[in-house]
């Protein structure tokens, strides 16, 4: 995160001036629409199938792009489900050189999820990897909102197995994600409790179910009221600051609490906190080729295919920089945690804000 420091300035210059025009640090990578879970927050699986990119597309884009990425995200559906996972994780590794491949699964895929992480391991000893598990409940609630019977035994299985895992691979890290909707947004502090008392204590993340392009999800009413989700994540914060974290853990738990202040005036002002930075710091890129500037609109800045796989071509396109300038208009707001976290890092007040809850024991 410290290599990150020095960009931001150049970061801002784009932003505001439109110059100069370097890459992403943050590109959340879509692998697959396919997905074998049926959430009552998400509707991706309903997608109609798309021609997916194959291997040497995706060689082909990531030499285009350069080595401006921090982090990687790959994202689904379910991305175990891409066979070609690994080789994409080595692609990722020759081409872009990020810090971190980030990679939130289900965990349905018990028997598949720790073979292809350790894969992932073995070729990429000097990157960071980090899984996020998906537990939106305890036990039965679990897997109502998720829709498949067995999910929350199978999501344990795979969270035992990467905890074997972790032990011999000091570049592994995991966390456990959930979404907070109307669905469990009373039950998050017994969540939250089982995962402290029971898991062990791994890091724990959350976000709030949102109306996505992405996740087929728009008037699905699925996002928790504003007063349930205040009274949460002021628990929640409340969590963080009894325990004691040092280093770099630290750094994060204190941005995570400007995260969830941020949700809260987002969602009581209707309206934007800070300047967005999307399509800025960073991008999306959909299974079959489209770049978008975040998932929620699912605004297209251009085909991937079209553009002879030039991710700079429509990086700088005229059509790019009108999606910038209408997102910098404010003619949108969103709490979406990828592009927020971003957002704090390029904006110097909540930067200060980070700094001082640091002096100050959080």
């Amino acid at each position: 995160m410290i290599n990150l420091i020095p960009k931001i300035f150049f970061y801002n210059l784009f932003y505001y001036f439109g110059w100069p025009k370097i890459g992403p640090f943050n590109i959340t990578l879509g692998l697959t629409y396919n997905c074998n879970s049926r959430c009552q927050t998400c509707n991706i699986w309903r997608k109609t199938p798309v021609r997916e990119l194959n291997l040497d597309e995706h060689k082909k884009i990531f030499k285009s792009i350069g080595r401006f990425p921090y982090e990687i995200i790959l994202t689904g559906g379910e991305p175990f489900l891409k066979k070609e996972i690994v080789s994409i994780c080595g692609l990722i590794d020759k081409y872009l050189k990020p810090k971190a491949i980030i990679i939130p699964t289900n965990g349905l895929l018990s028997e598949i999820i720790p073979k292809r992480v350790e894969e992932i391991l073995k070729s990429l000893p000097k990157t960071d990897i980090v899984v996020n598990l998906s537990l939106d409940g305890f036990g039965p609630l679990h897997d109502k909102i998720r829709g498949i019977p067995g999910n929350f035994d199978k999501a344990l299985k795979t969270y035992n197995a990467l905890r074997s895992l972790k032990a011999g691979n000091k570049n592994l890290d995991f966390k456990i994600h959930t979404v907070i909707s109307k669905f469990n947004v009373k039950e998050i502090p017994q969540i939250y409790r089982y995962i402290r008392d029971e898991l062990g204590s791994p890091p724990f993340i959350t976000e709030i179910a949102e109306e996505r392009v992405e996740l087929n999800t728009l008037g699905s009413m699925i996002s928790p009221l504003t007063a349930d989700y205040i009274r949460v994540v002021d628990f929640l914060i409340s969590e963080i600051k009894k325990e004691k974290f040092s280093g770099l853990d630290r750094v994060i738990q204190a941005f995570r609490i400007e995260y969830y202040n941020l949700v809260k005036k987002i969602l009581l002002n209707k309206k934007r906190a800070l300047p967005c930075f999307a399509a800025i710091t960073s991008v999306q890129i959909t299974p079959d080729g489209y770049v978008w500037a975040c998932c929620i609109k699912g605004e297209s800045m251009g085909d991937l295919r079209r553009a002879n796989y030039d991710f700079n071509k429509i990086w700088q396109s005229q059509r790019a920089k009108s999606i910038r300038k209408a997102i910098k208009e404010r003619k949108c707001f969103c709490p979406l945690a990828n592009a927020s976290y971003t957002n704090m890092l390029c904006h110097l007040p909540t930067l200060l804000k980070v700094g001082l809850r640091l002096l100050t024991n959080l």
